[in-house]
């Protein structure tokens, strides 16, 4: 690469862009720069969709994209446009469904050729430069689809414009008349069972995601039904998980996915979302079983992003990359000798514990080598180990807890992979639901204060001209609010209230969320848009339907539409809601498993939904009886409080207008609006709810 050249990426804020700003491609961001330019000289655009913490974009990237022999093809024939993901998932996700649409499979790098319209005619992943292994060369390709557009370029064109009305076709989603099967959560239930790998934990073979919010479901079932099987797949995935070596052992927090079905070899990078997802079901596995094992994973993990992914404003970084020195993992692994020197008489426990040995543990992904180093991984829990071992628990623990610190110390000497600094709404919000959880769940006021400063980053520094925006990187705020960020971050607010009882959170929530429906509700067929109408035109206005890595922005509305009916009575959250529900049931009947957060969501609006209004004087005592609430797993409530302090309270919420404020402090349990006779503690509470 050479640092003296430079394209239009230079003044981009994204790293990942900034990674390719001295390549002798002559890339440009998306923009009408790059369009009217391939207008004006008739050229095909070369897309190039990717990542900062992507594996293979870094691959390609040193294959092809420094390579002057591709570059002068591109310049030549193409305008190229780089795109990051993570800044642009409105743009990414029309190409996916079109690169899904014709290979029927997908990824990153995504390879798109579209007309200089931005209509798509061709699409891969990653192309190495020359072919290899039955994969086509990206030079050939380039120069094969070159000489294609300039013979032919009228029928490439029309067949842009076909794949334009098919993706239409399928982002329109028609209402339907049906409705949700009564048995619904059971069949999505035993569906999930049977992809469920009973051996490993997680869904599936290889390669293996978290899926957190599958557990989520799971755990909900389980809290209605007792249905032995929803806890066994959510206690096994997350014990595996946090064995294996998906999980940083040394310094917190979990890899992206496990390359094996063991939860053993991972792709390295760690994402936000991610860390965020798992830390919501590991605490509400200890919720519901009370087994620190689960307390202790999240606290890992909240202790990595405190340390390693939060700004100095609050607010959250994106991710850490896979790579250090251009080696996937090279910062995260360990070869026998660096362990024995650095832990002296305390090695080979450390050694036996963590499976590490002198030859290596694992085989490389790519090669299929052996690798001298290893991935520290558990394969016995402590307290089996060290009876084995013949050494007490206590002292066990604290050997390896030491071994661990002093391991840290010496990564930190290392070459750190690259991290995104980017702050992006959409997963900080998912950041703040799970910092509030914790927070209420293990009474942590630390926890509660990272998802304030966060949260009161968004408000100030993200909202503009009254609209959310996704991105903030350097003092920069960008990119208007997809549905993930309007979504994600109303859950964040009605999180919030339900730690602080700030009604400042309430009242932003129900204005953002009637921002929301101005914004990206579907008048003519229902259901919420990705992007916003005042937002830039693309070529197709696509809907998320899918729970995948994280929960799709439709799934999310529901649970917010739910919760703020429940609370204020506005019978157009209600509404929406059901229209919701009504226009996706046809695919969630068909596919239950892929639809995991909508169908908790669903039950949220669906069942016997607790309103606890705590009303009273004496601030100690209402804090005690909301600990000891926040103790119970009771995952379809919202506590209100009610003092002589906040009598705002009823405006947004009316019912408690009938409430009296008494120097004795009583409890309220209401249902859809209508309250019970106040209950005088906790116990007369829990045996109404039952």
């Amino acid at each position: 690469m050479d640092k003296y050249h430079v394209n239009q990426l230079i003044n981009e804020k994204s790293p990942y862009l900034l990674l390719h700003a001295h390549n002798p491609v002559n890339w440009y961001p998306w923009g009408e720069t790059a369009f009217q330019k391939a207008t004006q000289e008739n050229k095909p655009i070369f897309l190039s969709i990717g990542y900062s913490t992507c594996h293979w974009c870094h691959v390609m990237e040193r294959e092809s994209f420094v390579d002057d022999e591709v570059a002068k093809v591109l310049n030549e024939n193409f305008i190229s446009i780089k795109v990051d993901r993570e800044e642009r998932p409105d743009i990414d996700n029309i190409y996916m469904n079109f690169c899904l649409m014709v290979n029927e499979s997908g990824g990153w790098p995504l390879s798109i050729i579209t007309t200089p319209d931005k209509k798509p005619f061709f699409a891969a992943t990653y192309l190495p430069k020359k072919s290899l292994y039955n994969r086509p060369g990206l030079i050939e390709l380039l120069q094969a689809i070159a000489l294609h557009w300039k013979s032919r370029a009228n029928e490439i064109i029309a067949d842009a414009d076909k794949a334009i009305e098919f993706l239409k076709k399928f982002a329109s989603q028609k209402e339907t008349k049906a409705s949700l099967m009564d048995n619904i959560t059971d069949c999505c239930l035993s569906k999930l069972y049977d992809f469920f790998d009973k051996d490993n934990g997680g869904f599936g073979e290889r390669p293996k995601f978290p899926s957190p919010h599958n557990l989520i479901f799971l755990l909900r079932h389980y809290k209605d039904t007792v249905n032995e099987n929803a806890l066994f797949m959510v206690e096994k995935t997350l014990k595996n998980m946090r064995f294996g070596g998906v999980f940083d052992h040394v310094g917190g927090g979990f890899h992206r996915y496990s390359t094996d079905s063991r939860w053993f070899l991972p792709h390295f990078e760690k994402m936000l979302y991610d860390q965020a997802m798992l830390a919501m079901a590991y605490t509400e596995a200890y919720e519901v079983t009370k087994d620190d094992f689960y307390k202790t994973t999240a606290a890992e993990i909240f202790n990595y992003i405190r340390r390693d992914m939060t700004d100095k404003d609050g607010g959250f970084y994106s991710a850490e990359d896979a790579e250090s020195e251009d080696e996937e993992g090279k910062f995260y692994i360990w070869n026998y000798e660096e362990i024995q020197k650095i832990l002296g008489e305390n090695a080979q426990l450390f050694v036996d514990f963590f499976n590490i040995k002198q030859e290596g543990n694992f085989f490389d992904e790519a090669t299929g080598e052996k690798n001298i180093s290893n991935i520290p991984h558990i394969t016995k829990d402590y307290a089996e180990f060290a009876k084995e071992k013949n050494i007490s628990f206590d002292l066990f623990k604290e050997i390896i807890s030491e071994s661990l610190k002093k391991l840290f110390v010496e990564r930190e000497k290392r070459v750190h992979p690259l991290k995104d600094t980017k702050i992006l709404v959409d997963w900080n919000s998912l950041a703040i639901v799970a910092f509030c959880k914790a927070a209420r769940a293990f009474n942590n006021d630390e926890y509660g204060n990272m998802a304030i400063k966060a949260a009161n980053f968004i408000l100030n520094a993200l909202i503009k001209d009254g609209f959310l925006h996704h991105r903030y990187k350097d003092n920069e705020v960008a990119i208007k609010g997809n549905i993930n960020d309007y979504a994600f971050f109303i859950w964040a607010l009605t999180e919030l209230y339900q730690t602080t009882f700030d009604i400042k959170y309430l009242e932003n929530a129900i204005k953002l969320q009637n921002i929301m429906l101005d914004e990206f509700w579907d008048d003519e067929n229902q259901g919420f848009f990705f992007n916003p109408k005042s937002g830039e035109e693309l070529i197709v206005r696509q809907k998320e339907l899918f729970d995948r890595a994280i929960p799709s922005g439709n799934s999310v509305a529901l649970l917010n539409l739910s919760f703020l009916y429940y609370l204020t009575g506005n019978t157009k959250f209600q509404e929406k809601a059901s229209e919701i529900i009504q226009i996706f049931s046809e695919d969630v009947n068909s596919q239950p498993q892929s639809f995991t957060m909508f169908l908790t969501a669903f039950k949220i609006f669906n069942d016997k939904f607790h309103e606890i209004i705590i009303a009273g004087k004496n601030k100690m005592e209402i804090s005690e009886i909301i600990r000891e609430i926040n103790s119970h797993y009771i995952p379809n409530k919202i506590i209100i409080l009610k003092t002589d302090e906040n009598p705002e309270i009823m405006d947004i919420i009316p019912f408690t207008e009938n409430i009296p404020v008494e120097n004795a402090t009583k409890i309220y349990l209401c249902q859809n609006f209508s309250c019970q006779l106040p209950k005088n503690n906790v116990k007369e509470l829990f045996e109404e709810i039952g």
